[in-house]
């Protein structure tokens, strides 16, 4: 062979070993299997593949705005949707409603996107930015609620319908692949694409401000010390991010109509999320790739359903866990793995200094008489229709019980836990209605299903920390109420009322008082139940790895078996409660359980205090309790319970109070115990050290920690050190 001939084959070889050109043919051969396996299982045409692939590419805008805010921030901004809704709804509205041309309504829903983007990073995500991040997501929540109640007022201002919205095609080009026709609604998203990645790309990789997105990413301490201004950079954050949004559902309205209100938070949120996860927040062209992935097999789906779209909620559920099982464990520095993710600061116990003096022992006994009497005594007071709410209410409380040994204790984050009352509602009312189960063997066996599902969705929790979680939850709420709990898919879901029999064959609970104490009763032993969680060697390891998993690791211990035992056990106790729940009202709907559902429960217990139990009672009895009982209550205070049930409300709280209702609990309880303490002339340490008062924001938690750890820090992240003032006898004052 000549020197000639060779040179070919070396080049070859040298071509084949390029690392970029191996990761096309990767690519490459990615696409054309996944190509293949849309064919074989749903077999749709190519007209179909390319109008799933215009869709997730246009959906992928929401996914990269919100990859963009947790790259910056370390949040899931649950708003996304919700901030490119407002001004894609204004944009559309003027163009159904007054006649404005495509080309001015546009441009001016990019306007009022940089607006509003820059309004709400400057009016109220910076008012949190030194708050633990599970607080700053929560405030996310409560803002999709008011910007879903914006767009929804909206078409109000147009009399217009608030269903099917979508504007004419703004150019005359039409054109089809087999069966599918495309518009000029279709062809502009094929245009602007392209050039939104290019833009996009250039931004974050040649202006300044994308480089200092870049570098905030990594650390905005780090970020601040070399200069950068954060404040200012988070901003553009936002602001990119709301363009990002507006653009994405603008295009994607022309094309599927523009959803109100909730329905845009819920449907596009998914979907984005789903491609978050794949692109586990950081690899911007992975989450590109995963959205129009993502959609064709959406269409897909859709195609072969004949136009049903539940089975789509459950094939995106698949897609989520299964990426994040087959995610590796970022690693992380031993700082950031310690405090990158701290969901709430602990509770202090009554110093032991103060635990045996009378009056607090009978202080305490005396004021737990006197809640138990006043639950006891509520059946006399009221009429049945409230006994009913209130026996709601004890349900409610058993599932923010179970959230704080989930989320408080052990740092994993549910925002899909009423899908698990789902489970139990259907577990419970199938083996009542079919087999005249016992109600106590019902609860025992639909907790025990809830226990099960709980291990295998908190799975990937064991492989990767943060936020993650609370996207396979979200996901996991979706397909419950849309598929599982679906009557038409799910043919042995009963139909007929579900009887309440009595239990053990003896107590009769058909009358709602009875009900009632039934439920009362059942929120007492999980009290107890999770008391005695916390007290044990498993709740003490929860709390250690939730602040610093790789230090109790080093130390031996188990934190595998800790966190399946806080993932059954809260799985356990919700499901029970939806069994509960199921008989309580006698009939079985999905409506209950919708993803909303879930965020609202969440909503609660933090609202409450997630770090305690107190706090998770708190949440369901002053915020469901003031709204089922609000007819009860004077005129005057309406406007106030009226507002502690809004996304305002939610944000106000949170600001004053960051620890949730509970922080106020706590700080009366300290200040009663110092007064103790000064009468029996005892210097208590812990409570000298809290006596300060804090300003709106302070803490991250209720000013309370687990008695053996630092002091709390102050608003600004730094450790509080406050110098003990003593009276003449060496009293704390």
């Amino acid at each position: 062979m000549t020197a000639a001939s060779a040179q070919p084959s070396r080049s070859l070889a040298s071509l084949a070993d390029d690392p970029l050109v191996r990761k096309v043919a990767y690519g490459i051969a990615g696409v054309l299997a996944y190509l293949w396996v849309i064919h074989r299982f749903w077999g749709a045409p190519a007209g179909v593949l390319v109008q799933g692939a215009v869709v997730g590419a246009i959906t992928s805008f929401v996914a990269l705005g919100m990859a963009l805010i947790y790259r910056s921030s370390r949040i899931i901004n649950f708003a996304q949707g919700d901030l490119g809704g407002v001004p894609t709804s204004l944009g559309v509205l003027l163009i159904l409603g007054p006649g404005m041309q495509f080309l001015i309504a546009f441009p001016l829903a990019l306007v009022v996107g940089i607006v509003l983007g820059s309004f709400v990073e400057f009016a109220i995500l910076r008012r949190f930015f030194k708050a633990p991040r599970l607080i700053l997501t929560v405030v996310t929540i409560g803002l999709s609620q008011i910007l879903a109640g914006v767009a929804t007022l909206l078409p109000t201002l147009f009399d217009l319908s608030t269903t099917g919205l979508a504007y004419q095609p703004p150019i005359d080009v039409s054109f089809s692949i087999g069966v599918t026709r495309f518009s000029g609604n279709d062809v502009i998203p094929m245009l602007a694409v392209p050039i939104v990645i290019v833009g996009l790309s250039w931004f974050l990789r040649r202006t300044s401000y994308g480089m200092a997105i870049r570098a905030t990413a990594e650390s905005s301490e780090r970020a601040a010390l070399l200069g950068v201004p954060v404040a200012r950079v988070q901003n553009v954050v936002w602001i990119v991010a709301t363009l990002l949004s507006t653009t994405g559902l603008f295009l994607r309205a022309g094309i599927v109509g523009l959803p109100i209100g909730s329905a845009l938070g819920i449907t596009i949120l998914l979907r984005a999320l789903t491609a978050g996860v794949i692109g586990r927040m950081e690899r911007l062209p992975s989450i590109f790739v995963a959205s129009v992935a993502l959609g064709i097999l959406e269409s897909c789906v859709v195609y072969a359903e004949s136009g049903v779209s539940a089975k789509v909620d459950a094939v995106l559920f698949g897609v989520v866990l299964v990426a994040l099982l087959l995610q590796r464990r970022k690693r992380t520095a031993r700082g950031d793995e310690a405090s990158g993710w701290q969901t709430t600061a602990g509770v202090r116990p009554i110093p032991r200094e103060l635990r045996d003096l009378p009056e607090v022992r009978w202080g305490l006994r005396l004021g737990l008489a006197a809640v138990l009497a006043g639950a006891l005594a509520l059946p006399l007071l009221v009429s049945d229709a409230k006994v009913s709410l209130a026996a709601t209410i004890c349900v409610l409380c058993i599932v923010t019980v179970s959230l704080v040994v989930l989320t408080g204790w052990a740092g994993q984050v549910s925002l899909g836990h009423v899908a698990f009352m789902g489970i139990g509602a259907a577990t419970g009312s199938w083996l009542t209605t079919r087999w005249g189960w016992d109600l106590a063997l019902v609860l025992l066996v639909a907790g025990l299903i809830g226990a099960a599902a709980a291990m295998v969705i908190g799975i990937p929790a064991l492989r990767i920390q943060g936020l993650f979680l609370a996207v396979a939850t979200v996901a996991f709420a979706t397909v419950t109420s849309t598929y599982l709990l679906n009557k038409s898919i799910v043919g042995w879901l009963p139909n007929e009322r579900i009887p309440r029999n009595p239990i053990l064959g003896r107590i009769d609970i058909a009358s709602e008082t009875r009900f009632y104490y039934l439920c009362l009763v059942c929120l007492l032993g999980a009290i107890a139940v999770v008391r005695g969680v916390r007290s044990s060697r498993t709740g003490r390891v929860l709390i250690a790895a939730r602040d610093n998993e790789r230090g109790v690791q080093s130390l031996g211990v188990n934190v595998v078996a800790a966190k399946l035992t806080a993932f059954a056990l809260s799985g356990f106790l919700a499901t029970a409660a939806g069994a509960l729940f199921v008989h309580g009202q006698q009939t079985l709907g999905n409506q209950p359980f919708v993803p909303a559902r879930s965020f609202q429960v969440f909503i609660l217990v933090v609202i409450g205090g997630l770090g305690s139990i107190p706090g998770a009672l708190l949440g369901p009895i002053l915020i469901e309790g003031l709204e089922y009982f609000r007819s009860s209550f004077p005129d005057s205070i309406e406007p106030v319970l009226f507002f502690l049930t809004t996304g305002v409300g939610l944000i106000v709280v949170l600001l004053f109070l960051p620890g949730g209702f509970s922080q106020l609990y706590y700080r009366a309880r300290d200040d009663l115990l110092r007064r103790v303490a000064a009468r029996h002339d005892i210097l208590v340490p812990s409570l000298v050290a809290d006596a300060a008062p804090r300003g709106p924001g302070g803490d991250g938690g209720s000013g309370e920690h687990d008695g053996d750890g630092p002091p709390d820090d102050g608003p600004d992240g730094t450790e509080l050190v406050r110098q003990p003032e003593l009276t003449a006898t060496g009293a704390a004052r």
